[in-house]
């Protein structure tokens, strides 16, 4: 048989579309031709393929060799294709048996020996696989061995991995001969138990209604600033907001690995652990929101939820910023490129701090402040408008004295805040299925709608301070966060009082 057709799986943002590898050989002058928008890793792959074969004492064709990796409108990038290219020629020159590989999709990069080296993206596309038609997911997946471990997170799939380009080979032959001695084992995956280690609130010292603005946000998934002076506890603060989250669903575990597999970044020991991402104030809007020739996802896809920690809010460059605010709407980003358009999810949990001020003192107890009125405004003014109404709450972190920071006792542990936490995010996952902050349209009305005392106290608050119609309704969600953490069903006046507390101007702090 000279053609021969191996299946593969490429990578588009979340999406790994099947690729079709077609390997044909003919007569004339010895050649290897590569088509189908191979980018530079891939071609390499003529390289890697001979010299691995070779290695395997396999005979490598001395004839002109096509291969096709269709869509061809689809862009191929890495070295994942290696595999299946090899396979494919082996099928192609009658050195396999071609009937089994219709069983099985591939995925790995070769080395000169014919070891297989780790693919980045093996969950997502193992993740994107199991979400397909039953007949397509019903395929086994053959992976290298290093990434067959957090594939094989993806339940239902079945997934097996191998060390090198022997191993798959003798497991293709077993099949055809009907033996189990050479055949690969299901590669079942190992998840860790025991609970991550997250910073505990204990060790942040007073800021008590700190702690309880930030365990609102934590029960509701709200986002949060926290404006004050240097060295207060709002970094110590942010950094323990993972660790008072409710526990990650398993398709919240699936979908954050998944992103973080397409960076490389993803380890199994950090399976459902809640992402703590802090970029610096340096970082470009391409950094936050991904991109790139191949686009990757940024910080804020990276963060998928979990925390994404802004510090130095107003040093950011303005026009960074701004990229966040279509996320922060929809949970969702789109990098469009002139030869394709990915999208990844970026349901993250924002949490920012500032200064009040370039020196950072105003309104200090101790410390004056040098800064001008007009030097204020225009720090502040940074950030603009629009993006601070998307922010749901906002808060002081006020300084403590000496003998506070020393007479004070260690507050309440992260554990029993995330008790709570859970409670309230239970009770709003029983009522509307999501998270108060997801809240949108019809839903706010039905399930936040104030009444009598708590409507003319809320619209008393919306005419004096000229909220949105945004920043009303977030007002809203934020108080039935607090009602849920008080057990009760309807908004109250004191829920409705504190979530208008949350809605102050920077200038009030």
């Amino acid at each position: 048989m000279t053609l021969a057709i191996v299946r593969s799986r490429g990578l588009a943002g979340m999406v790994a579309p099947e690729v079709t590898v077609e390997v044909h050989l003919a007569n004339g002058l010895p050649s290897f031709t590569m088509v189908g928008l191979p980018d530079t890793e891939v071609k390499e792959a003529r390289e890697r393929v001979r010299a691995a074969l070779q290695n395997c004492r396999f005979e490598f064709p001395a004839r002109r060799i096509t291969v096709n990796l269709a869509p061809a409108e689809l862009p191929k990038e890495s070295g994942r294709f290696d595999l299946p290219i090899a396979l494919g020629i082996l099928s192609a020159s009658g050195q396999i048996a071609a009937r089994t590989l219709d069983r099985y999709e591939f995925a790995g990069e070769l080395s000169l020996s014919g070891q297989l080296r780790p693919v980045r993206g093996a969950l997502a596309m193992a993740y994107a696989v199991s979400k397909c038609t039953p007949s397509t997911g019903s395929r086994g997946f053959v992976l290298p061995h290093e990434s067959a471990d957090e594939a094989a997170l993806v339940g239902g799939l079945p997934i097996f991995a191998a060390r090198d380009l022997l191993q798959v080979v003798a497991h293709l032959a077993a099949e055809v001969n009907d033996e189990q001695a050479q055949r690969l084992s299901e590669h079942r995956a190992a998840v860790r138990a025991e609970p991550a280690a997250y910073p505990d609130l204990a060790e942040v010292k007073g800021q008590q209604a700190a702690k309880r603005a930030l365990a609102i946000a934590a029960a509701g998934g709200h986002s949060v600033l926290m404006v004050g002076p240097p060295g207060t506890g709002k970094s110590m603060l942010a950094q323990r907001l993972p660790g008072i989250l409710p526990p990650m669903t398993g398709d919240e575990a699936l979908e954050s690995a998944a992103v973080l597999s397409l960076s490389g970044q993803f380890a199994p020991q950090r399976w459902a652990t809640r992402i703590f991402r802090s970029p610096h104030h340096s970082a470009s809007g391409a950094a936050l929101v991904g991109g790139g020739s191949v686009p990757k996802p940024g910080e804020i896809s990276l963060a998928h939820c979990g925390v994404l920690f802004l510090d130095e809010l107003p040093e950011f460059d303005r026009h960074v910023l701004e990229v966040l605010r279509e996320p922060l709407e929809s949970g969702r980003i789109t990098i469009s490129r002139a030869a394709r358009q990915v999208d990844f999810p970026a349901r993250f949990q924002l949490i920012a701090a500032m200064n009040p001020c370039p020196c950072g003192y105003f309104g200090h107890r101790t410390h004056a402040c040098n800064c001008t009125p007009a030097l204020i405004t225009r720090y502040q003014d940074r950030i603009s408008g629009p993006l601070l109404d998307r922010i749901d709450m906002r808060f002081e972190v006020a300084s403590l004295s000496d003998d506070e920071l020393l007479g004070l006792p260690g507050g309440e542990a992260s554990t029993q805040v995330a008790q709570r936490v859970r409670r309230a995010h239970d009770r709003a996952l029983a009522r509307q299925g999501c998270a108060n902050a997801r809240l949108a349209g019809a839903d706010i009305d039905r399930l936040c709608r104030p009444e009598g005392a708590v409507r003319q106290l809320l619209h008393a608050a919306s005419s004096r301070l000229g909220w949105s119609a945004r920043a009303y309704h977030r007002v809203l969600k934020v108080a039935r966060t607090i009602a849920d953490l008080d057990d009760a069903d309807d908004l109250a006046t004191a829920h409705v009082a504190e979530a208008i507390q949350y809605r102050r101007s920077l200038r009030d702090d």
